[in-house]
């Protein structure tokens, strides 16, 4: 992900501290634990031949990267689907791949509608998509709306008539940019109130150029994180603890299920912070991921 990067240079001297907890999460988080809350790690690629022999075991063919991928981690987010709208056939065939086992795709809205419709008149190309990817079924999980910098709050009007206009038996969460909708605490309270309204989450992007949309408001109880490394530097780490003790408390005050996702410039290096990752989750939360329980004949770790 470029969105938000930065020169390796001055990460020691960027405040990544998460946010104070925002009153407004009260009115999703009902103060007491859920039975089983949910994790789910993933990254945004299975096609990656660089994991061959380490992550991947040795002899993995192309075929076979979307099934080895779905016993290492138990989601994806889905940035194939951004670019162009695949029809039942393909999700059929990627949903055959990871049959029978408890792995979720979550299928970012094509860039066609999110950039390209201003969300006007997007309601043929939003039902084709939809048509294609309501066929994982079991292995659907939430759909997510990345809206460009450029879309500010000034048309916000077409952004909630869009939302408003999607299914109500789809999990959708909503990803914006522009920074007037932080910098106003009357467009983030407006954001943030018409989702929880729809029933709908807002995406957490946490990039070390960009700090004010890691805004930390759940307007329902799950959370959707977009988490951007930068190569395995030390703040990395320190990053993921701060993270997983923010999910531990809303886990204790009723969080369902928390979404997170690796990004890194370097992709070879997204399956040892998820090892990381994962084995505090268990130390901290108690809960226990794929990770780093991987195929047999992985040696990375």
């Amino acid at each position: 992900m470029q969105f938000g990067r930065t020169d390796p240079s001055i990460l020691n001297d960027i405040d990544f501290k998460l946010p104070a907890e925002p009153a407004f999460n009260k009115g999703a988080l009902k103060g007491k634990p859920v039975k089983q809350p949910g994790f789910r790690l993933g990254c945004t690629s299975w096609n990656r031949k660089e994991w061959v022999g380490s992550v991947f075991p040795k002899g993995t063919k192309e075929k076979d990267f979307l099934t080895q991928y779905a016993k290492v981690y138990n989601s994806i987010e889905l940035n194939a689907t951004h670019y162009r709208i695949y029809g039942p056939d393909t999700i059929r065939k990627w949903k055959e791949k990871v049959k029978g086992q408890d792995f979720l795709f979550c299928p970012k809205i094509p860039q066609a509608i999110s950039h390209y419709s201003n969300l006007v008149n997007a309601m043929d190309l939003t039902a084709a998509f939809l048509e294609g990817v309501v066929e994982f079924e079991e292995h659907l999980g939430p759909i997510f709306l990345q809206l460009s910098e450029s879309y500010g709050p000034s048309r916000k009007s077409n952004l909630f008539n869009y939302l408003a206009s999607l299914p109500v038996d789809l999990e959708f969460f909503v990803e914006v940019r522009h920074p007037d909708w932080f910098s106003d605490p009357h467009h983030s309270q407006e954001l943030f109130t018409t989702l929880r309204n729809l029933n709908m989450g807002a995406v957490i992007t946490d990039t070390a150029g960009r700090r004010d949309i890691v805004h930390m408001h759940l307007p329902v109880p799950r959370t959707f994180i977009r988490y951007v490394g930068n190569h395995l530097h030390p703040t990395d780490y320190t990053r993921i603890d701060d993270w997983l003790n923010r999910v531990k408390f809303w886990m204790d005050h009723g969080l369902e299920t928390a979404w997170f996702f690796m990004h890194m410039p370097d992709e070879t290096t997204e399956p040892e912070l998820s090892a990381y990752l994962a084995d505090r989750l268990e130390a901290v939360c108690g809960i226990k991921v794929p990770f780093p329980g991987q195929p047999s004949g992985n040696t990375l770790f």
